[in-house]
């Protein structure tokens, strides 16, 4: 059940697809119902109102914590008492090892000292070849899927789209079709099966339990890797001389103290978790961002009539173009607070404590989620309507410090924020100019939780040419 609106609404007051509230055990049985695994329908409405409280029921004891300085407390971790939760680790471990994205305490501090280097090459600038690379590349299958007509799957044009990019970027190659094609399907799967997503694991198991993953999650871990593998390998050896890019600035990575290399499994985990956060959170917020241009046409031509005043009807939409797109800058932000693509950041308790004066015990599951902060009834004015312009600069007394957290916080903050948004905006602003984008069964559309925010089935569009103005 969730709440929908017409493809001709209004785009100031919007209401885009979300789970409906309901109490804590109607929730809990609407998901065992269901039995898809998706955590946002397990939301109750009383997370959505409250500082610091339980969420539902469970033998471990699960916190949500909203109130902004708290959650600046939590992530930040000054007592090194939150690391990432088990459950998370345990379920990413067989696709991203304990990678920097996972790891805690010293081994964290030296994967990111070591990776450091590699991160300042997703400065914007350096990519942004990448970007337009790819950019020309979707335009071109755009073009064709216009001329045929057929229905296709926005969620699988994001994210071959996002992995051509992410590819260019790390190993100064686009991903072959079938390759991007395989990893989408497997991480799909992947992300349905995981165990960390099984309600009566959540509810039941008491914390640091073992988290058994089956047979088949552990062979689409093992395709998305031997992807990763195969163009890990066009960068060793004498070939890889000639590399100047992220994967190689990784494989030459050593630690300050022993001077020792990342092994080839390590190298597969970090340029994993590049690679994944990299495409797959992206190609997540790109999806929610087409969904919502496409059923907001009059918001569409505001944008349109941006890019032609910044651009021109044809003019390069250049690197110091995407700076100048405001409005559909503040699209995507906007995506980002309705749909972040990282719906949960999860915590562990490794010892009692207290948080914004609740008691806290140790192995408690303490939970901060962008998807309810951003949609919190005390930090924002309509927090379920789509509206862009609440990011300009005449409404910024509006916003709540702390209170948007799309990248989370911190020193584990995401590394590739910048590149994030300029690659939505350059990629909004040239598809849209040239395609119109038409929704198949908008209607059904639902958005589901279970490692990242994703439409629960997949979007079906249709796109067609931009009749040239006179």
């Amino acid at each position: 059940m969730s709440e929908t609106v017409s493809q001709t609404a209004s785009p100031v007051r919007y209401r885009p697809p979300r789970p409906t509230s309901l109490g804590a055990v109607t929730a809990l049985l609407r998901v065992a119902l269901r039995g898809d695994g998706d955590l946002l329908s397990l939301l109750p409405a009383s997370a959505y109102r409250c500082d610091v409280g339980p969420l539902g029921y469970s033998r471990r004891s699960i916190l949500i914590v909203n109130r902004p300085d708290e959650v600046r407390r939590v992530l930040s971790d000054p007592e090194g008492i939150f690391p990432k939760s088990d459950l998370m680790v345990d379920a990413l471990a067989p696709l991203i090892g304990d990678s920097i994205f996972v790891s805690s305490g010293e081994v964290w501090q030296r994967q990111r000292r070591m990776i450091d280097p590699a991160f300042t090459m997703m400065r914007v600038n350096r990519a942004f070849p990448a970007m337009q690379e790819g950019a020309q590349a979707c335009e071109e299958m755009l073009a064709a899927r216009a001329a045929d007509g057929a229905a296709f799957s926005l969620d699988l044009t994001m994210s071959h789209l996002t992995a051509d990019i992410i590819c260019r970027t790390v190993f100064s190659t686009g991903l072959e079709t079938g390759a991007a094609h395989d990893v989408f399907d497997a991480f799909t799967l992947f992300e349905h099966s995981v165990a960390q997503v099984e309600i009566r694991r959540l509810i039941m198991a008491p914390a640091w339990t073992p988290v058994p993953q089956k047979d088949f999650v552990l062979e689409a871990c093992r395709r998305i890797r031997g992807h990763l593998g195969d163009l890990l390998d066009t960068h060793v050896g004498p070939n890889g001389e000639h590399f100047d890019d992220i994967a190689a600035a990784v494989i030459a990575a050593r630690d300050d103290f022993t001077r020792t290399a990342f092994t080839r499994e390590e190298l597969i985990d970090q340029l994993g978790v590049l690679f994944l956060a990299g495409h797959e959170t992206s190609a997540s917020a790109l999806t929610w961002a087409f969904y919502l241009l496409a059923m907001q046409p009059q918001l569409v031509a505001r944008v349109r009539q941006e890019i032609r005043v910044v651009a021109g009807e044809d003019g390069p939409i250049g690197f110091e173009e995407t700076k100048h797109l405001p409005t559909i800058r503040n699209v995507f932000r906007e995506t980002l607070r309705l749909y972040p693509p990282i719906t949960f950041l999860p915590r562990v308790a490794t010892e009692a404590t207290t948080i914004g004066g609740r008691r806290v015990k140790r192995g408690a599951l303490v939970m901060v989620a962008p998807w309810v902060l951003h949609r919190h009834r005390r930090f924002w004015k309509d927090p379920d309507v789509f509206d862009p312009d609440r990011f300009l600069p005449a409404r910024e007394s509006e916003l709540t410090p702390g209170a948007y957290i799309p990248f989370g916080q911190g020193p584990r903050v995401c590394a590739g924020a910048a590149f994030a948004l300029t690659e939505a905006v350059l990629l909004i602003a040239r598809l849209f100019r040239r395609f119109d984008f038409h929704i198949e069964d908008a209607g059904a559309v639902r958005p589901a939780a279970r490692l990242t925010t994703r439409p629960a089935k997949q979007i079906m569009v249709r796109v067609a040419p931009v009749t040239k103005r006179a």
